[in-house]
């Protein structure tokens, strides 16, 4: 019986958080009305997020589109001239950095700046008592703190999938013409042909999906400490390492989904 319990105890507790997560992602969405209607309140803190995790991240989104559709001229436009498919390359560069790379590693570049961020500020107001007196004056700190930063990091993460998808598109362009000068017209025309709403759908949908999943996780973490400060970094890491696991999970379902249902 003790190790019935035993197992029966480990089993519960991730059931238990999930549906903790969800019922707190559940409140999340009803405070977004709320939100709406007294956006005034929180309007600096949805303005400073989207500040944060979109603008502030500009530069090594660039950098990094630009290197990924460079890397897939450079590998397969050779590859593919040998096969004599040229015309393939548009179809990849589409999979690539439109339906899967983009969505999943501006999540990674929002994770690595933005989820370390939100859990750590909100598990310092915990430890300090500023969620309290938040209650205290009849103040909702789910309205006020946690719907904000989910509003602010998905908006921004569609924001950064969509500018990554068009600088890594840019970028294999740029390329292109050391190895086989095309009129740009022609190029963006193809790109446009090859490239279908049921793409730009997957993308959006893992964006939003990723942007719930990396603001939700943080501000739980954020709010799971108790009292002492050194469980702060704890919550950055928790937040982090969640997100992480999360998004490539959602990732592959999204995509077996796409390829079993609209492909």
């Amino acid at each position: 019986m003790p190790l019935y319990n035993a197992i029966m105890l480990n089993f519960a507790e991730p059931v238990k958080r999930i549906f903790y997560n969800l019922g707190f992602f559940a409140k999340t969405l009803k405070g977004v009305i709320s939100f709406i209607r007294n956006y005034k309140a929180s309007y600096k803190v949805l303005v400073m997020q989207i500040l944060f995790t979109f603008v502030y991240a500009l530069g090594i989104t660039t950098l990094l589109a630009l290197a990924i559709g460079a890397a897939v001229n450079i590998i397969g436009g050779p590859f593919l001239a040998r096969l004599n498919q040229q015309q393939l390359m548009y179809t990849l560069l589409i999979i690539i950095i439109t339906r899967e790379l983009g969505p999943l590693l501006t999540a990674f570049i929002v994770i690595a700046r933005s989820a370390t961020a939100i859990a750590t500020e909100i598990a310092g107001m915990v430890i300090s008592h500023e969620v309290e007196a938040y209650i205290s004056i009849g103040v909702d700190p789910i309205e006020h703190l946690a719907v904000p930063r989910f509003l602010g990091v998905t908006i921004s993460l569609v924001l950064l999938n969509i500018y990554f998808s068009v600088f890594g598109l840019a970028g294999s362009y740029i390329i292109s013409q050391f190895f086989n000068s095309i009129p740009i017209d022609l190029y963006f025309e193809s790109l446009i042909h090859h490239l279908h709403i049921k793409d730009i759908i997957l993308s959006i949908t893992k964006s939003v999906s990723f942007g719930a999943i990396i603001s939700i996780g943080a501000v739980i973490q954020g709010f799971s400490v108790e009292r002492a400060s050194t469980e702060i970094p704890v919550a950055g890491l928790k937040a982090v390492s969640s997100s992480f696991a999360y998004c490539i999970i959602v990732n592959v379902l999204l995509s077996v989904l796409f390829y079993i249902v609209l492909v």
